[in-house]
């Protein structure tokens, strides 16, 4: 029935707005769909309920979400961005409410699959990662690869370095051709801001500059090992792949380059401001990759402290061990139990206790002068024994 009563009042608000001379009334439209007239003033006259408020307020929400990831987002990352607000909504709400609100993210482009084929000269270089994309640190197993990106002016090649652990993209460079040296300033970029591990792996495919003697001293150079997949085989290298679809989905296919320049700005404020600060990647628990990288520090910062503190206990437990097998000295027996003598309240104590001493000697020969008993003496003696104290 509600249904019907929003047809109803769409209906009549778009004749209303449209120059049509003749304008059926709300009477015919509830004739027509079979409802009271009486039902449908009823409903549009009653106040909004809770639940249409909670889904307005919702739909807030998920607009601002869509429109921050420029609208790349689907229900699911857009969850995981009310879920980080504290704004409890479920998945399929999340979906129920894009679509009524038209909401619906780039999608990628219908591509042909092209296999390289092998020449039957397979180069000597082992397959280390074996399709296993992850790591327990960072800086200890990588990818690369490259792509092109289509310019008025031609082509503009890109090479990358990603991280296993965080699946930031710590390397990258770009150029008019995708000749060793380009894949060489990726390497030096990644080895140069992010600290690599000792024998850490770069995987890559069997591209010619990949695996050649050049490349090879450069990955030497920094102390990695080389890793390459099999001849046309695009999932042995999955990750790289993957990070060139969602680049190519969510702005290349979206945008118009006219100079390589115009290319190489706009890649690169994709992979720093967004890709690895901001973008949620469904293979980290939709975390960013900045989150996961912070989330280690402070796992090894806390691991740190924890070391340090065991290394405290054990030394203390360890002295603790050798004072009671030491034989007690009489001074010690001898000593009260109770709070110890803090030596630095000693400049205080002194005076105070000259102090109470003078006051009683001055008692004293106040008392023997009443009496009558030599107050010269009295003097005399208090005389030298102020100098003496002094």
């Amino acid at each position: 029935m509600t249904e019907k009563f929003e047809f109803i009042d769409a209906e009549y608000a778009a004749y209303q707005k449209s120059e049509q001379e003749h304008v059926p009334s709300i009477v015919k439209m509830c004739i027509w769909m079979e409802v009271s007239r009486s039902g449908f003033y009823e409903w549009r006259n009653a106040p909004e309920s809770a639940t249409a408020k909670r889904r307005g307020i919702l739909a807030l929400y998920v607009q601002k979400s869509f429109e921050d990831s420029d609208g790349t987002y689907g229900y699911r990352r857009i969850h995981a961005d009310l879920a980080a607000w504290c704004v409890p909504a479920g998945p399929e709400l999340v979906r129920s409410l894009m679509r009524e609100l038209g909401l619906e993210p780039c999608q990628p482009r219908p591509w042909r699959v092209s296999l390289t084929e092998g020449d039957g000269q397979e180069h000597d270089i082992p397959d280390l990662v074996a399709r296993d994309f992850t790591a327990d640190a960072p800086g200890r197993k990588m990818v690369g690869d490259i792509t092109y990106i289509s310019t008025w002016e031609g082509w503009l090649f890109l090479a990358t370095v990603i991280d296993c652990h965080t699946k930031a993209v710590i390397g990258w460079a770009t150029d008019d051709n995708y000749k060793t040296p380009l894949i060489e300033k990726a390497i030096e970029m990644a080895a140069r801001n992010h600290p690599l591990a000792e024998n850490a792996i770069f995987h890559s495919d069997r591209g010619s500059n990949y695996t050649s003697c050049q490349f090879a001293a450069t990955l030497k150079q920094y102390g990695l090992r080389q890793s390459v997949g099999r001849t046309g085989i695009c999932y042995d290298n999955a990750m790289a792949e993957s990070f060139f679809a969602a680049l190519k989905n969510e702005r290349v296919y979206r945008t118009q380059y006219p100079t390589r320049e115009h290319a190489r700005r706009d890649v690169v404020r994709y992979i720093e401001f967004w890709y690895n600060s901001r973008r949620r990647h469904s293979g980290l628990q939709y975390r960013t990759a900045q989150q996961v990288h912070d989330e280690y520090l402070e796992q090894q910062s806390a691991a740190s402290i924890n070391h340090e503190s065991a290394v405290r206990k054990t030394r203390g437990r360890s002295q603790t061990a050798a004072n009671a097998g030491a034989i007690p000295t009489p001074q010690a027996k001898a000593r009260p139990a109770g709070r110890r003598f803090d030596p630095t309240y000693t400049p205080f104590l002194v005076p105070a206790i000259m102090a109470i001493a003078m006051s009683f000697v001055m008692s004293l020969v106040q008392t023997i002068a009443r009496l009558g008993f030599a107050p010269n003496l009295a003097s005399a003696w208090l005389t030298s024994f102020a100098i003496g104290a002094a």
